[in-house]
């Protein structure tokens, strides 16, 4: 049985939360979603969640989501074989159409439960409306098939479902000029999608705590980073792996006008609801020169 002392523990968090909701109430915020949070059902319940709830209290949310390792599932299972140059999956024609389905198949299960608990979603490509328009990307020098790298991001179409109250359900899959399809990094897509929509914030689900000021020790966890302090880290050269691509993407975002980029341990439950609501979030959130800092660093 509850106790009055567990109900003013809510009513605390609540109050505690209302700030954050007056402050990004009608803002548009991007949320890129992958790693384990995507293949645990219960994590992958809990997002979407936390998504429909930050819809239902007035933000603007865009899910951006990857598929990497259903991809290479699906690969396998019809017999291709999976090649990575420089950490980039080797994407001929065939493997091309097997993650279009993949990417498809994952988006349309997003919208289903989405739907389920009450908010309007829309899936869509990258294609759809010519959302991504891209280049060929080599890795290296390299070709690497059908990889594109965003050139251009066309708002119309996510602009007239957030003005209709849906959500965009967005997989990775861009175009060219000559109308081929492209696979494009989820974490790409995302930075330039939240770019172009003038995001308030952008939201990376990880399967890491955040960023470390040193990898080696969990106590060294970052709560809020300027632009100069993370470039600082990245010269430190204690930033490597997927983190050193991901924080760069973090900083050209705010550069382009981002407002602010969290980085989050999507294998925590309701981790974007602590992040965005409580005055001590879970993650890492790198932020403008010119932006209110939340609480202090222990950087």
């Amino acid at each position: 049985m509850e106790t009055m002392e567990n109900w003013l523990q809510k009513a605390n968090v609540l109050n505690e939360a209302l700030p954050y909701i007056q402050r990004f109430h009608g803002k548009t915020i991007v949320v890129k979603y992958g790693g384990s949070a995507m293949v645990d059902h219960e994590l992958k319940k809990n997002v979407i969640r936390d998504v429909a709830l930050l819809k239902l209290v007035g933000f603007r949310p865009i899910i951006v989501h990857g598929g990497g390792k259903e991809i290479t599932r699906w690969v396998n299972k019809v017999g291709l074989e999976t090649q990575f140059v420089n950490g980039l999956r080797v994407t001929d024609k065939a493997t091309m159409e097997v993650a279009e389905m993949v990417l498809n198949r994952v988006n349309k299960g997003l919208v289903s439960m989405m739907e389920k608990v009450g908010v309007k979603a829309v899936g869509i490509s990258g294609k759809d409306g010519s959302l991504l328009r891209v280049d060929k990307k080599l890795s290296g020098g390299k070709d690497i098939g059908y990889v594109g790298e965003v050139k251009q991001v066309n708002t119309e179409l996510l602009n007239t479902l957030l003005d209709s109250g849906f959500v965009p359900v967005i997989c990775p899959v861009g175009s060219d000029d000559e109308y081929h399809s492209f696979n494009v990094n989820a974490d790409d897509a995302a930075c330039a999608i939240a770019t172009a929509v003038g995001a308030a914030k952008l939201a990376f689900l990880t399967d890491i705590e955040g960023v470390y000021r040193d990898p080696l020790d969990k106590s060294s966890l970052i709560s809020e980073l300027t632009i100069p302090e993370a470039e600082e880290l990245l010269a430190s050269g204690n930033v490597g792996g997927g983190m050193l691509p991901k924080i760069q993407n973090c900083i050209d975002a705010i550069k382009a006008g981002v407002s602010r980029v969290h980085i989050l341990d999507g294998r925590i439950e309701h981790c974007l609801l602590l992040e965005f609501f409580t005055n001590r979030g879970v993650g890492t959130a790198i932020i403008g020169d010119e932006e209110e800092r939340y609480y202090e660093t222990n950087a």
